[in-house]
């Protein structure tokens, strides 16, 4: 079962990765942008977590998406030592660009499944990642 749910990553990176080539992003860094869209002000750490990636990467990551000009980041007033990293308005607009394109992806990756059998897909899924996190997600 860990090789199917391995082989469905890949499968939807790889084309996320073609979807999301003209921009000039990969698949991890819209899956990063996409995180800053839920939820803003994240650390590079927590946006590391919730992004699937290793905080050395995430750092690289968070240094070509700024001066991309797609994030910005702020100190946090609560510990001056850490960076807020949030979305801008460029961030945002291209991800709204996008945003149809991965729905219909979404849509084919589960045309097979019943309504009934995608929410309950979804639950298991929900599932098996809380069975596994030793952290809450963000």
């Amino acid at each position: 079962m860990l090789y199917a749910v391995k082989q469905v990553e890949l499968a939807a990176r790889s084309h996320i990765d073609e979807l999301v080539k003209p921009a000039g992003i990969t698949a991890l860094q819209y899956t990063a942008l996409t995180v800053l869209r839920r939820r803003d002000g994240l650390s590079s750490a927590q946006l590391a977590r919730n992004s699937f990636v290793t905080a050395q990467s995430m750092a690289d990551m968070v240094t070509t998406l700024e001066r991309r000009g797609l994030i910005t980041r702020r100190r946090d007033p609560d510990n001056r030592r850490v960076l807020l990293i949030s979305l801008t308005d460029t961030g945002h607009e291209l991800l709204a660009a996008y945003d149809e394109a991965v729905d219909a992806l979404e849509e084919r990756m589960v045309s097979a499944l019943t309504a009934g059998q995608r929410r309950d897909l979804e639950d298991y899924l929900n599932r098996c990642r809380a069975a596994l996190s030793d952290r809450p997600p963000h």
